[in-house]
């Protein structure tokens, strides 16, 4: 067991001989667990997943079924924006899913914490987009991270993927997958010996993106209340309301636009909002006691590091130096196949995104809380029109090297080409001429690059360990002249 494990521990016991609970206590209904699944062609199916031998880094992957009974959900009373939802369960039906696990091998690496993943299907198969952009913080701290598909598109496109591993899976339509995230997190808690290979966990954290955040909204404000399952929440890149309580084939419930996240919850919330998230900007609320927002300069929705160099990051130089490179040389192709009209965005969200995750996890385990992030400044909202600087980069946010030394104008805002592209955000390159005003000559960029980056470690913004990267890829950048 970690030193950091071990003091995690003896606080939460202080806490708890205090009166005050330190972790979700976890009502949901346990399932049945069956695994590690084994068959078929011989891997879970998971698109955008990091493609390197998690041997190589100490972790191991495995996957389960869980099989159970899931409850729908129907208000008590009319869903306000304040999001202090009341609802009890309507409905029952039986489902039959999986969780993927990465997880180290050696317990004495495993720091306590589980990241629950609710996989995103946007691309109408589950992908995990949180493992893709924060893995290599997982990694390196210790971090168990389960994917769980809890929606009927990720459940329905594994069968025809691989029929022999997957044909007896069965899902019962989105209003059940509240309760089959519920379900999953309770089983981390209660068969970890299997789930996780005999790792006891401390904290079990939520994590989802986009179509995923969305769903989170609805799932704290109406479902977490009635469970306790999880002990905090990374809702990454939301949108202004939140996903249907209740969608065919039963009755419709829609969620108000904006739903804030309610302001009573005694686990901590965490919302990330990059640039290019502007439809969660009426959803914007104040930090709290348990929540915080941050908003990240320079980054999209999604980006070239999630689409291209974070499926082989191992946490070394190379990658970083590599993403450097790409916000010097960016590409409209980050994919075969797949064409933007412009060069996509290479920003610094990756980065952000490890901190978010330290930071939470810290919350979580001994009840430091995150530092308060400013906002990114808008001239107005209606029509959406941001401050820029002088290169084109968005004022306010949190800030990095990127925005704060450049070498390109960051974009999180949309552009058109194939689908998706209106989420991939731009690059475009500062000129020699440009960077020469900027920066007068290589040291004097290699200087404001430095103290950017020390700056944003100093502010929470940045783990030390990127930083030391990214100061040596500057040091050694070669830019245009």
């Amino acid at each position: 067991m970690t030193v950091r494990r071990l003091l995690g521990s003896a606080l939460s016991a202080l806490m708890l001989s205090a009166g005050v609970s330190a972790v979700a206590h976890a009502d949901a209904a346990s399932p049945t667990v069956s695994g590690p699944v084994t068959g078929g062609n011989g891997a879970p199916v998971l698109v955008g997943h990091t493609t390197f031998d998690l041997a190589s880094v100490g972790y191991t992957q495995s996957e389960f079924f869980l099989e159970g009974t899931a409850d729908a959900y129907a208000p008590t009373a009319s869903l306000a924006e304040d999001g202090k939802w009341e609802v009890e369960p309507s409905s029952q039906a039986s489902y039959k899913t999986r969780v993927v696990v990465n997880r180290p091998v050696d317990e004495r690496d495993f720091n306590g914490t589980v990241i629950v993943e609710w996989l995103n299907v946007s691309g109408g198969a589950d992908a995990s987009p949180d493992w893709i952009q924060a893995h290599v913080e997982l990694i390196r701290d210790g971090y168990a991270w389960v994917g769980v598909s809890a929606q009927a598109v990720g459940v329905n496109a594994l069968s025809p993927a691989d029929p022999v591993r997957y044909a007896s899976l069965t899902h019962p339509g989105d209003s059940y997958s509240y309760d089959m995230f519920s379900q999953a997190g309770q089983a981390i808690r209660d068969d970890a010996a299997t789930i996780l290979g005999g790792l006891r966990p401390d904290h079990v954290i939520a994590a989802g993106e986009s179509q995923s955040a969305i769903r989170f909204v609805t799932y704290i404000n109406a479902v977490h209340p009635l469970v306790d399952v999880y002990d905090g929440f990374l809702v990454h890149s939301r949108f202004a309301g939140g996903a249907p309580l209740s969608q065919a084939p039963l009755p419709n419930v829609p969620t108000p636009a904006p739903s804030f996240i309610r302001d009573d919850l005694a686990v901590p919330v965490l919302v990330f909002q990059t640039e290019g998230d502007t439809g969660g900007l009426p959803a914007r609320q104040a930090d709290g006691p348990l929540f915080r927002l941050w908003e990240v300069a320079g980054t999209a929705h999604f980006d070239l590091y999630g689409l291209q160099i974070g499926a082989t990051d191992t946490g070394g130089r190379q990658s970083v130096a590599a993403w450097f490179d790409s916000m010097l040389r960016p590409t409209n192709q980050p994919i075969p196949g797949f064409t933007c009209d412009s060069p996509i965005n290479t920003g610094p969200q990756t980065f952000v995104l490890r901190a978010a995750i330290a930071a939470l996890n810290a919350w979580v385990a001994d009840g430091t809380p995150p530092p308060e992030a400013p906002r990114l400044e808008t001239i107005s909202l209606q029509p959406l029109e941001y401050a820029l600087d002088g290169n084109g980069n968005v004022r306010g946010g949190i800030r990095t090297p990127t925005v704060d030394a450049p070498v390109a104008t960051l974009s999180g805002l949309g552009q058109s080409g194939s689908p998706f592209c209106f989420l991939f955000g731009t690059t475009t390159p500062l000129t020699p001429e440009q960077l020469r005003e900027q920066h007068r000559n290589h040291g004097g960029f290699v200087s404001a690059w430095n103290q950017a980056t020390q700056d944003a470690v100093q502010a929470g913004f940045l783990r030390p360990e990127d930083a030391r990267l990214i100061r040596v890829v500057g040091a050694q950048a070669d830019l245009p002249q």
